[in-house]
C-alpha cells in the first residue's frame, strides 16, 4: 500500500486543479493521505478535505505560524481532535532557519501541542530546523514529565538530535529531500533510522523529489521517494512498502488499517 503521510492539499497551489491532483494520486496507487493542518484557523478548509475516505487530517500550528495565536491552549487542539477524521496533533515544532515567529513564542506553542498529544494520544507531527539543540532538549522535557508519540516528519536536521528521538521512541518521515544529490548527509542519518519507525511522504506542494524536482510536488510523486528509502536500506520495493506502511498505521492507530 502506498501512503504519503503528509501532504498540503488545502495549499493554494492546489486551487485550480485540487481534484485532478488527488484523482492522480489514486491512479498511482496512493491509497491514504494525511492532510496536515499549518494553522488552527485554517483547521475547517484542511478538515473538509478528510470527507474522502482515503483523506485523513492533523489539527495543529506550524511555528512559523505560531504568532498568529501565541496563547494557544492544549484544551484548544484537544476540541479539535475529538473529531474522528483528525489523525495527529501538528505540525508544530521549531523553525530557527526562518525565525517567521519569535523563538519564545514557537517554544510556548509548541509545549502546548505536546500537552495536547500526550491528552489525545494522538501522535504529534514535529516540524524542526536549525534548532536541534532546543528540539531534543523540549521533547526530553516533556516527555521526562509524561509520554507522548511523536513524528520527526522530512526529518533533515542531524544525527545527534535523530539519536535522541529515537531514544524516546519517535518516528521518522522521509521526504523528497532523499532523492536530492546534495543531500548525503541527510541520506546518511536514513540509512541509520530505526527500520520499523521509517515512513514516508511528499510535503506537497514541495519539495518534489527527482525526477520532478523544479515542479509543484503532489501526492503521486510519493513513489521515487520510497524507491529512494528502499535504495537507501538496502531493501526491495516490496519490502519498503510493506515495512513502511507497518509504521504508519503502527504510528497513526486512529486509521482502521484494511
Amino acid at each position: 500500500m502506498l501512503i504519503d503521510s503528509h501532504v498540503n492539499l488545502h495549499a493554494p497551489q492546489f486551487d485550480e486543479d485540487r481534484d485532478a491532483v488527488i484523482a492522480r494520486a489514486r491512479a498511482a496507487g496512493v491509497k491514504l493521505m494525511v492532510n496536515i493542518s499549518d494553522k488552527v484557523s485554517h483547521f475547517q478548509k484542511v478538515r473538509e478535505l478528510a470527507d474522502a475516505p482515503d483523506i485523513w487530517c492533523t489539527v495543529g500550528t506550524h511555528p512559523h505560524e505560531a504568532r498568529e495565536n501565541p496563547g494557544l491552549a492544549a484544551a484548544d487542539l484537544v476540541r479539535l481532535a475529538e473529531d474522528l477524521r483528525v489523525v495527529g496533533i501538528g505540525e508544530t515544532g521549531l523553525d530557527f532557519h526562518y525565525d517567521l515567529s519569535p523563538r519564545e513564542v514557537q517554544a510556548q506553542v509548541f509545549r502546548a501541542h505536546v500537552a495536547a498529544a500526550r491528552r489525545t494520544g494522538l501522535p504529534l507531527v514535529v516540524h524542526t530546523r536549525e534548532a536541534d539543540a532546543a528540539m531534543g532538549d523540549i521533547l526530553e522535557e516533556e516527555h521526562a514529565a509524561g509520554p507522548f508519540r511523536l513524528l520527526m516528519h522530512c526529518y533533515t536536521s542531524g544525527p545527534e538530535l535523530a539519536a535522541r528521538a529515537a531514544a524516546l521512541g519517535a518516528w521518522f518521515s522521509v521526504s523528497g529531500i532523499a532523492t536530492f544529490k546534495a543531500a548525503a548527509d541527510v541520506r546518511a542519518v536514513i540509512a541509520d533510522m530505526p527500520a520499523d519507525r521509517i515512513i514516508v511522504e511528499t510535503d506537497c506542494p514541495y519539495l518534489a523529489p527527482v525526477p520532478h524536482r523544479g515542479r509543484r510536488n503532489e501526492p503521486a510523486y510519493i513513489v521515487p521517494v520510497l524507491e529512494k528509502l528502499a535504495e537507501i536500506r538496502g531493501w526491495g520495493r516490496e519490502e519498503a512498502e510493506q515495512r513502511t506502511e507497518d509504521a504508519f498505521f503502527a504510528l497513526f492507530d486512529r486509521i482502521p488499517r484494511p
